[in-house]
């Protein structure tokens, strides 16, 4: 199972944060997962992306493998 992900308070200017939600509505993303393709293009830019980090999530659903089962996902459900 994948590590839980850290979260974070993150505070923007608004034009900034307008910028970027229009950024993520244009390449079909969230606006999170936009900010975070965005820091990890900078950190492998600058040579600082971990080898260690885990590469970012398909967007949409988890696969059923990925997600833990629900009632209509069990065969007793």
């Amino acid at each position: 199972m994948p590590s839980e992900r850290k979260k974070i308070l993150l505070r923007l200017d608004p034009a900034v944060h307008d910028a970027l939600v229009r950024w993520a509505d244009d390449e079909l993303r969230s606006t999170n997962a936009q900010i975070e393709f965005l820091l990890r293009r900078a950190l492998a830019d600058a040579g600082r992306l971990p080898g260690a980090a885990a590469p970012m999530r398909r967007p949409g659903r988890p696969r059923r493998e990925e997600r833990e089962p629900d009632a209509g996902d069990r065969p007793d459900g």
